[in-house]
């Protein structure tokens, strides 16, 4: 399988989400990917209630998200200390192509990209150029 080419940083869309161009950050430091919410909580019925970034972000809707929680898991954050995080399964597409993703949610308001890219999902399909920025819209 040949593998893609993506820059330090590059613009995700989650397309069942109906997010588009989001700036994402490619973190081969980071073990999985995470995207900024908000009011994160569980349901009683396995399903996860979030709001997509914050009102400072374009796209940001204050719609209500739903979705299955795909697994509960300790993440490990770039300050060193441990969270419980949420994860959702769901389709990214990025620099012309589309795959399925374990993606955390936590508030990332504080960090300067919404989104995180991790190595997981790097690894066996992309090849990260960091001279490169913004390969591609999607």
């Amino acid at each position: 399988m040949e593998k893609s080419v993506v820059g330090r940083n590059e613009y995700i869309s989650i397309p069942e989400l109906e997010f588009y161009d989001i700036e994402a950050k490619i973190d081969t430091g980071a073990d999985s990917c995470s995207i900024h919410c908000d009011e994160i909580y569980l349901n009683e019925n396995g399903t996860v209630h979030f709001k997509l970034l914050d009102d400072s972000h374009p796209n940001y809707s204050q719609e209500d998200i739903v979705m299955p929680v795909h697994k509960i898991k300790k993440v490990k954050s770039s300050n060193g200390k441990s969270e419980e995080r949420i994860f959702i399964k769901t389709a990214i597409s990025i620099v012309g192509k589309t795959y399925m993703a374990e993606i955390s949610l936590t508030n990332r308001k504080d960090m300067k990209y919404p989104m995180l890219i991790g190595r997981k999902f790097l690894e066996k399909r992309f090849l990260v150029d960091v001279s490169l920025k913004y390969k591609k819209k999607v």
